[in-house]
């Protein structure tokens, strides 16, 4: 604990931000970074709390007190080794991770919690800086060769720990660079993508090889991986909810990924082989109240949209903890990105009825109905209603589908390899194994639990390569995320 008073005497305090008018010119991260004082500050604010809760409220099972504690006595590489001991990434998490530690930190029963999440930032550009994080080269070599198809959190975790392990790793990625919803779903300036380079670079000195434009089961075939002695799959949960209702098909009507992983094609140089998707100019209406919704706000400011409208189907969430949302559990809020900041007109108990078009097919309008929910006695949603009057349509040319995803792509890989699935659509395989149907492939992230975290997709990817390596070996060397850390 770096000061017993921490938690009394400083306030939570986040970085500055760039003003808005002058971010949404540009595709660059905004979020500036803590002074030597201000760092030391927020890491004092840790309490001496006997159980700290975040640990738990953090999927990887991050020792959080412990690296505050070093940060506030100015122990860098201890801090950084503290951390990268069960997190893989820190530098994807501490900028677009919603931070479950600090919803179960101690400090945030009746105060502002921790900003842990800024702090985990902090420690891992520091350590950048002073040349902390290095190339694994362990001269243990096991003979095994391993396969991880996708490139997404999942897929690099579970390959930077099976390299850990001894194993020779190739990577296989479908596009063409290396991230997943990383690289063509989070907007340049939430996380640049220099940020994703720099990590992968740290990996090819370590030795994992990656083999961009090949999607296993279309490009690549599926008998390429007989060579390999266990196969990880972890290609994500990518196929889109959609919004059947009639216009669907008129011009302008696009998923969200659509939207955002062109844009994302644009800032990195990439080749965009569809139809542009612009909002410039235009009324963008977004359907879908998440962090991709967000994404397609911020996006289509920067484009320079007429008007940006944002629509959830459900009821606005709460200000503050309801009797449904007990401490610690990760709590479901009224939150405002930086992205709303931006400007954005926020509607709730909103259904989309239709789409409408004019004679040349292109969309104008959508015919939108209020809704009416029935709680229960938490006051939690059940069911609702359509508002007897309430239909009107509404000027939009630009629609983007931000309702989440359903599972993974069956076509290709999965019906090759004949993988059974869940009832979900998921790629069947327990949390105590990882283990596919098929002996020697198993699985994590999305594509296994679907639509989840960043932070999950990365502890996927962690006790996955762990099952593969007992698999292999008969027993592991790679630690569990319930693993005790002790630091002098």
């Amino acid at each position: 604990m770096g000061k017993a008073t921490g938690f009394l005497e400083f306030d939570r305090l986040l970085p500055q931000k760039e003003a808005v008018e002058n971010r949404k010119q540009n595709y660059q991260e905004f979020v500036q970074t803590y002074s030597d004082e201000q760092l030391n500050n927020q890491a004092a604010r840790c309490m001496n709390c006997g159980i700290p809760f975040c640990h738990s409220g953090c999927p990887l099972g991050n020792v959080i007190p412990e690296f505050n504690d070093a940060v506030y006595d100015g122990k860098w590489e201890e801090a950084y080794n503290i951390l990268s001991s069960t997190n893989n990434f820190p530098e994807f998490t501490g900028r677009i991770c919603p931070a479950p530690c600090e919803s179960a930190c101690v400090l945030g029963i009746n105060k502002n919690p921790v900003a842990i999440e800024e702090i985990e930032k902090h420690i891992i550009e520091i350590a950048y800086k002073k040349g902390y994080v290095q190339p694994n080269k362990s001269n243990i070599k096991t003979g095994k060769k391993v396969a991880v198809v996708g490139a997404g959190p999942a897929g690099l975790a579970a390959a930077a720990q099976l390299n850990k392990a001894g194993h020779d790793v190739v990577v296989y990625e479908r596009d063409d660079k290396v991230g997943g919803l990383l690289r063509y779903g989070i907007p340049d300036f939430k996380l640049d993508k220099s940020v994703i380079d720099r990590r992968v670079e740290v990996m090819q000195e370590s030795g994992i090889e990656f083999r961009t434009n090949a999607e296993v089961g279309k490009n690549v075939p599926a008998s390429e991986l007989d060579q390999y002695d266990a196969v990880v799959l972890s290609g994500g949960s990518t196929i889109p909810r959609n919004l059947n209702i009639p216009g669907r098909e008129l011009k302008g009507v696009h998923y969200a990924m659509e939207f955002l992983k062109q844009q994302n094609k644009r800032v990195g140089n990439s080749p965009i082989d569809t139809e542009e998707i612009l909002a410039t100019g235009r009324n963008v209406l977004v359907i879908g109240g998440g962090d991709t919704g967000s994404d397609c706000v911020g996006t289509s400011n920067r484009h320079g949209a007429k008007s940006v409208t944002q629509f959830e189907l459900m009821p606005q969430p709460p200000q503050s903890r309801s009797a449904a949302m007990p401490w610690p559990t990760y709590p479901m809020l009224l939150k405002t990105t930086t992205s709303h900041e931006e400007g954005c007109q926020r509607h709730w108990s909103i259904s989309t009825k239709e789409f409408l078009g004019d004679d040349k097919g292109n969309l104008r309008a959508a015919v939108i109905v209020d809704l009416e929910w029935e709680t229960d006695a938490l006051g939690r949603p059940t069911k609702f209603k359509e508002v007897e009057g309430s239909e009107r349509e509404i000027p939009c040319e630009l629609v983007n589908l931000a309702m989440g995803f359903l599972h993974p792509q069956f076509e290709g890989l999965i019906q090759q390899l004949g993988i059974a699935v869940d009832e979900r659509g998921n790629v069947k395989a327990s949390e105590n194994s990882y283990q596919t149907t098929a002996s020697k492939y198993f699985t994590a992230g999305d594509m296994r639990r679907g639509q989840s975290l960043v932070v999950w997709a990365i502890s996927e990817g962690r006790e996955c390569a762990r099952k593969v390596d007992e698999f292999l070996m008969g027993s592991t060397v790679l630690e569990s995320k319930e693993a005790v850390y002790t630091y002098a």
